[in-house]
């Protein structure tokens, strides 16, 4: 196809296009943070009602990642297509509703802006090919699984498992590790995790994490490796310990208030499937190891 040639032949094209798709996909992302949490706990409640033999509720509005149309939460103005331009109709609009000017929050924005960069960036990183294609999708779900956490202490199994079945699938092909590595990544991913939850909740008889992050972990194992797991462990600890005691003094929380640790492990772990080799070499040496 010419437009894969041109693509593949001229690296700028290939960034400044993928920055671009990068801005849309973030502002698909801003309604899967919103929408799939809320779609999931009407799944929960219709299930819920089932089991408990009681009456179905009466169907509202079809709600999913498509329908309804995206309104204000205050006016209900719908959004029509030039309002809804990542980043532009944003800094257009003076960060107000076109129809009774309430704020838009800059989340939005921040979200397309994040998910832009983050896409020119990998494009720059693996130039044209598939590791840089299947890159772009973990970044993207990892950055949706994310704010959702951080919102909703909540790791859906709708993007955790097709990620990392995505992930089992890329390195069949040996993208970034062996399928071997990437096997036994998830393996030690998940019962790594699973293994301090259970001596955690023995020792203090307390649930010191979610199942979510013991899949979280086990599908980045399975696109990194079971290599890049004790780096990952490592950077998301650290970060989250930090930022975990910034947010308590911010918030005036006490030590028992939940903190999200998917976040933290999605950081971690992109850091690491990018730059983990070299992280790992340069510590090596720093500590005086051949």
């Amino acid at each position: 196809m010419p437009l894969l040639d041109f693509l593949a032949s001229s690296p700028l094209a290939f960034v400044l296009s993928t920055l671009t798709l990068g801005l849309l996909i973030g502002s698909f992302l801003n309604v899967v943070i919103y929408r799939l949490p809320k779609m999931l706990e009407r799944d929960w409640k219709i299930q819920a009602r089932e089991v408990l033999a009681l009456p179905a509720e009466p169907v509202g509005e079809t709600f999913n990642l498509m329908l309804p149309h995206s309104r204000c939460p205050q006016c209900a103005h719908t959004i029509r297509a030039w309002e809804n331009l990542p980043v532009i109709s944003y800094l257009f609009l003076g960060g107000k509703c076109s129809g009774c000017k309430a704020p838009i929050s800059k989340r939005y924005p921040l979200v397309e802006l994040t998910c832009g960069v983050l896409s020119g960036f990998i494009a720059w990183h693996f130039g044209f090919g598939w590791p840089a294609a299947a890159m772009l999708v973990l970044s993207w779900g990892l950055l949706a699984m994310s704010l959702i956490d951080a919102d909703h202490q909540l790791l859906p199994d709708a993007l955790v498992l097709p990620l990392l079945w995505l992930g089992l699938i890329a390195n069949a092909f040996g993208l970034f590790t062996s399928l071997h590595d990437a096997l036994w990544g998830a393996v030690a991913g998940y019962m790594s995790l699973w293994l301090v939850f259970w001596l955690f909740k023995l020792v203090t008889g307390k649930e010191g994490m979610g199942y979510g992050d013991f899949k979280l972990l086990a599908m980045l194992g399975a696109w990194g490796g079971w290599q890049i797991l004790p780096l990952t462990i490592l950077l998301s600890s650290l970060v989250g310990a930090v930022l975990g005691l910034i947010m308590l003094r911010l918030r005036n929380a006490t030590t028992s208030t939940p903190i999200p640790f998917g976040p933290y492990l999605a950081i971690a772990g992109w850091i690491a499937l990018l730059w983990g080799g070299q992280i790992t070499a340069s510590y090596m040496q720093f500590a005086g190891f051949k």
